[in-house]
């Protein structure tokens, strides 16, 4: 059994349907899972109870962890430590290997420009800090040698069915409804992102690969260096449509933050935008053979799929 805990996401989604190659033992867990797989074993949990956590694993090879708490930094201080430390406990008490999706927080500042799995480990940022945390806690327990754990890393990401990701909400759906495309920070810095579809498949076939654990993992990711400018040029011309662009500047994102919730989750993270934003995924593509999906690609399918979905 291989369970994807945050089954209904933008990565649980196509990671289901990548681990099919795999096996035909899949349990998926959210609060309202839906089968990808006709085989797929459904487990509804509420992941704010805790203590449903060990039964939602029990059995399990292999766990996911790709679930995506609230933007809030209040929210993840309160439950992604006690949560990840269950997870952690069931995997150790059911003998299960852990493969845990993350995002670049904990890298220091120095790193953004350039960042490796070897980067320096040093959250700038409250948010960061928690997820630091979070690191430390598998990694200490694979130091122990008590918990068989991989991470998977992702950059900042973008790709079908992607609700929260900035680059669908601020470009795409915005030139797509005849709005301004809104950009955060420097509209000529290089921005990596990571296409969905790209990060599943990664995923899957690390945790289906013996001596990928217990060590991190950059998914393929573009090596194209493409500007904020450059990519909404990109997602203008597949939508055909002229480029129409709004900065936000930060005095704009703090006095929305006063009446938008999530926009007063921004600021601190926004020394990613101020600068070049490299994110290198070549230890992956050694050891695998398999590089990213192009840009050019990535966004031409992205905007089929809004077609098809009648947006």
């Amino acid at each position: 059994m291989q369970t994807i805990l945050g089954s209904g996401g933008a990565i649980g989604i196509p990671l289901a349907k990548e681990l099919k190659k795999y096996t035909n033992k899949i349990r998926l867990v959210s609060r309202n899972p839906k089968k990808v797989n006709d085989t797929d074993e459904l487990y509804p949990m509420d992941v704010n109870d805790l203590t449903q956590i060990d039964k939602a694993i029990a059995g399990s090879e292999v766990v996911y962890v790709v679930i995506g708490f609230p933007y809030k930094l209040s929210v993840w201080q309160n439950i992604w430590p006690r949560f990840l430390k269950e997870v952690i406990n069931a995997c150790i008490k059911y003998n299960a290997k852990l493969v845990f999706f993350d995002n670049v927080y904990m890298y220091d500042k120095s790193a953004i420009p350039f960042m490796t799995e070897t980067s320096p480990v040093h959250a700038p940022s409250k948010k960061g800090a928690i997820r630091q945390q979070l690191h430390e806690m598998i990694m200490h327990e694979v130091e122990k040698k008590t918990l068989t754990a991989l991470i998977a890393r992702a950059a900042d990401f973008y790709g079908p069915d992607n609700k929260n990701s900035v680059l669908n909400m601020l470009v795409v759906d915005n030139l797509s409804k005849g709005k301004k495309a809104q950009v955060l920070g420097d509209l000529n810095k290089v921005h990596t992102y990571t296409y969905t579809p790209d990060a599943a498949k990664a995923t899957a076939l690390l945790g289906n690969t013996i001596d990928a654990y217990n060590q991190v993992w950059h998914v393929p990711t573009t090596k194209e260096k493409i500007t904020n400018l450059q990519w909404i040029q990109l997602i203008a011309d597949e939508l055909k449509v002229e480029v129409k662009i709004q900065a936000v500047p930060m005095w704009l994102i703090k006095m929305l933050g006063l009446f938008i919730p999530v926009m007063k989750e921004l600021p601190e993270m926004n020394y990613q935008n101020e600068q070049d934003y490299i994110f290198d995924s070549t230890k992956f593509e050694k050891r695998f053979g398999i590089e990213a999906t192009t840009p050019k690609d990535g966004i031409r399918i992205l905007v089929e799929s809004l077609k098809r979905a009648g947006r």
